[in-house]
């Protein structure tokens, strides 16, 4: 795809988000893939449009599909690394991406586009690595265990119930009851208010660090769930093909 038809490619993804999206167009920029992929919510899991530019991968919820998406999420890829994740019943041709403010499985829909999905994205990465000269960011935000794969606190078993909620800790992404994740801690990447964390990491990061532990643990509950995984709107194709564009520059 030629330089002009790429940049147009991007200005229409950005008019596709619409005013709740963040610009796209920038200078340097280009679109290097496209595709649905099914990203694990904490529900259940979910198909959303992932676009990969050279700098930065996007992703929302599929209003219609190739016309309109909301709810956008950018992660610069600079920090971004990922790995091969496991099948999950059905679900294959995964894997993880990970980067300080979020992280998360997707899964392709052959592992063809799996294999062409992670090639690229790791190249976009190392060149973008080695112009800036920059190493990435030691600090990452963990893949949240779904809500399905767990009926009881994983650190004290006790049974969820409509009293007894789920709760994901912050540091380590386990399901854990409310006693056993009382405490707060600050993650600057994830979020600006104290997030909730596991009895067991806030023992381990309270030994090696007192820098990011708010005075007092908040009043109201900063347990606020992903509000991707909350919309059901499941409107995309994994049947397309995922597309990959060469020769942008």
């Amino acid at each position: 795809m030629n330089s002009d038809a790429n940049r147009k490619r991007i200005q229409d993804i950005e008019q596709c988000f619409g005013n709740s999206g963040q610009p796209l167009v920038l200078p340097g920029r280009v679109l290097v893939g496209e595709g649905v992929l099914t990203k694990l919510c904490r529900k259940k899991p979910k198909p959303r449009q992932f676009f990969l530019l050279n700098d930065m991968l996007v992703y929302g919820n599929i209003v219609i599909n190739k016309t309109k998406y909301n709810k956008q999420k950018l992660l610069p890829l600079e920090n971004v690394r990922i790995q091969s994740h496991p099948d999950v019943g059905d679900l294959k041709n995964g894997w993880q991406i990970i980067s300080p403010s979020k992280s998360f499985v997707v899964f392709a829909a052959t592992s063809t586009e799996k294999t062409e999905w992670m090639a690229h994205i790791n190249k976009c990465v190392q060149d973008l690595l080695n112009a800036s000269g920059k190493t990435p960011s030691l600090e990452t935000s963990p893949v949240w265990i779904p809500d399905s794969q767990a009926r009881g606190c994983m650190l004290c078993s006790t049974p969820f119930t409509m009293l007894n909620r789920r709760h994901h800790c912050r540091k380590c992404g386990k399901l854990v009851c409310d006693d056993c994740s009382k405490h707060r801690w600050n993650f600057p990447q994830q979020s600006s208010k104290p997030q909730r964390v596991c009895n067991t990491c806030y023992k381990d990061l309270n030994s090696t660090s007192n820098l990011n532990m708010p005075s007092e643990p908040p009043m109201s509950d900063s347990d606020s769930e992903d509000s991707d995984d909350e919309d059901e709107t499941e409107n995309g194709d994994r049947k397309d093909e995922a597309q990959f564009y060469g020769g942008q520059n």
